[in-house]
């Protein structure tokens, strides 16, 4: 095992194994002047399903991507199409009774099965395979738990079952096993979607971003290139830019953190998720086009190992720590022979723990939403895509109910929702004090060495100051644009990390993700 102090061994690619073996994409923007049945903003998994699903049902769609399709959450996944998302089923029961648990489980379970139909119709290379899928006890403590969770989830209709055993190399205290779950390329599965969407009156239009709905009949879609009148609108963005029902309080970010390794023999079949805290991921992928020497043969598998979940930018090790111990997770349970690639994701979980789907608001009649995946968007974002088709085309869908946008739940969300706000609050109240104190000359203004970055303060204005490796300095303002909190640096990624609420800028101040719509303003030190 290595120390957890030690660098990334090697010099693994600070890419996502997705984006690292498909092309990049190349639509154009969009110009002003559209008029469609559907306008789709989001160029993921959500969006794109849903827009597939529109076409095909006789709509004419626009898909408005503010970047590249596929490149943001999607294209950092793990890439589980699984109904298995850790030890969920027992606290939906309780929480929402058994028929909404079941609606929850029936949506992810056909989420795989349409994109098993689509793979096999439409002849996508995509290295889609089916697979078992387990959450395995960390402790001995947590036996009863996923026991329970397991008997609970077969009720249901799950394909589910305890075990005490898996084919993990080292012994653990028992799991929940789900049969016939799925694991795939999404970039190479999804960019296929892209090309199905993109013509005959629909289109797929990149490095547009919404900026505002007015969401009446029809609907306009204010974007940074034009506008676009849409019967409908979709919302399938990582978070909602269009946000009057209050979503910034009620889903946290998490960010998590992934390795593409190389292992000694065989890797273990399956998916694996575990009950730790934080918990830790495992699966493995086809290494035939990820191995840049050639050397890799036809059977060889990369092992996928990841975790480190955590709210980005609050107190904690630094991002190139996290990446540090996912190694040593690797290097204690598997003879690791390399590091080929590493890259984080992030994502957001509702305070309820279930994605937002449907209406976004109730006065927007034509607005939809798909967001909150906490972690599990390929099968989530795929049921979402769904669900919000039916809504558009026929106006019902027999999951809808059960990730309905204005659900109230306050006996399943009631102290997730207190506990994460106070922990908001009480990181905008603390950045409000230390720029005050700032003010008064109680903290520093000196610039950081070469690689490294720091908040500054100048007459009392906070700064992002990082100087690159050639000593260049690049200051932004520190001050996240969406709601007031103060950035925190991202070691590892090189990039300024809203903790409030997940949004995430390049160093030198442009938006990478939302909720913010604007960047951090360039300064001058």
């Amino acid at each position: 095992m290595s120390d957890a102090t030690e660098p990334l061994s090697g010099s693994p690619r600070t890419q996502s194994l997705w984006l690292a073996t498909t092309p990049e994409t190349e639509y154009d923007p969009f110009e002003d002047g559209l008029d469609v049945d559907v306008a789709v903003v989001g160029g993921g998994i959500t969006g794109l399903t849903a827009a597939i699903e529109l076409k095909e049902a006789g709509r004419t769609v626009a898909v408005l991507e503010s970047d590249r399709i596929v490149e943001s959450t999607t294209g950092h996944t793990t890439a589980k199409l699984t109904s298995q998302h850790g030890l969920v089923y027992d606290a939906l029961v309780s929480q929402f009774g058994p028929e909404r648990a079941r609606q929850y489980a029936e949506a992810n379970e056909a989420a795989i099965d349409a994109v098993e139909r689509r793979v096999e119709a439409e002849d996508i290379d995509c290295d889609f395979r089916r697979t078992e899928a387990y959450t395995y006890a960390a402790s001995p403590d947590d036996r009863d738990e996923i026991r329970t969770e397991a008997e609970t989830a077969k009720r249901l209709g799950l394909p589910a079952s305890y075990v005490k055993e898996t084919p993990l190399p080292f012994a653990v205290a028992g799991a929940v096993r789900f049969d016939e779950q799925a694991e795939f390329h999404p970039r190479k599965y999804l960019l296929a979607i892209a090309e199905g969407i993109h013509g005959d009156g629909s289109y797929v239009f990149e490095e547009t971003r919404a900026l505002d709905v007015d969401p009446g009949s029809p609907c306009r879609l204010e974007t940074d290139r034009g506008e676009v009148v849409a019967d409908d609108v979709v919302v399938a963005t990582h978070f909602p830019f269009f946000d009057r029902a209050g979503y910034f309080a009620r889903m946290h970010p998490h960010r998590a953190y992934l390795l593409a390794v190389r292992i000694e023999g065989t890797p273990p079949k399956g998916m694996y998720y575990s009950t730790a805290s934080p918990p830790h991921t495992i699966r493995t992928h086809p290494a035939r086009d990820a191995i840049e020497d050639g050397d890799a043969n036809g059977d060889e598998e990369l092992l996928l190992v990841g975790g480190q979940s955590h709210k980005p930018g609050l107190d904690g090790p630094p991002t190139s720590e996290r990446y540090r111990r996912c190694e040593a997770f690797a290097r204690e349970h598997f003879a690791v022979e390399s590091i080929e690639y590493r890259w984080s994701t992030m994502d957001y979980s509702p305070v309820d723990r279930v994605p937002f789907v449907g209406q976004i608001d109730p006065l927007a009649e034509h607005v939809y939403v798909g967001t909150g995946f906490k972690g599990w968007g390929m099968t989530g974002g795929t049921a979402a895509g769904m669900i919000l088709a039916d809504l558009i085309v026929d106006g019902s869908n027999p999951w809808a109910d059960v990730f309905d946008p204005q659900r109230v739940t306050p006996k399943a969300s009631a102290k997730s929702f207190l506990e994460e706000n106070v922990t908001v609050g009480g990181s905008f109240v603390g950045d409000r004090i230390r720029t005050l104190l700032a003010s008064l000359g109680a903290a520093g203004d000196e610039a950081p060495d070469p690689g490294d970055a720091r908040i500054v303060r100048r007459t009392g204005r906070p700064m992002g100051v990082y100087r690159d490796e050639d000593g260049t300095i690049h200051a932004v303002s520190a001050v996240c644009p969406h709601m007031g909190c103060l950035v925190r640096w991202n070691d590892a990624e090189r990039t300024w990390d809203c903790p409030c609420h997940g949004s995430r800028f390049t160093h030198e101040g442009d938006v990478l993700s939302g909720p913010a719509l604007e960047g951090l303003p360039y300064r001058t030190l």
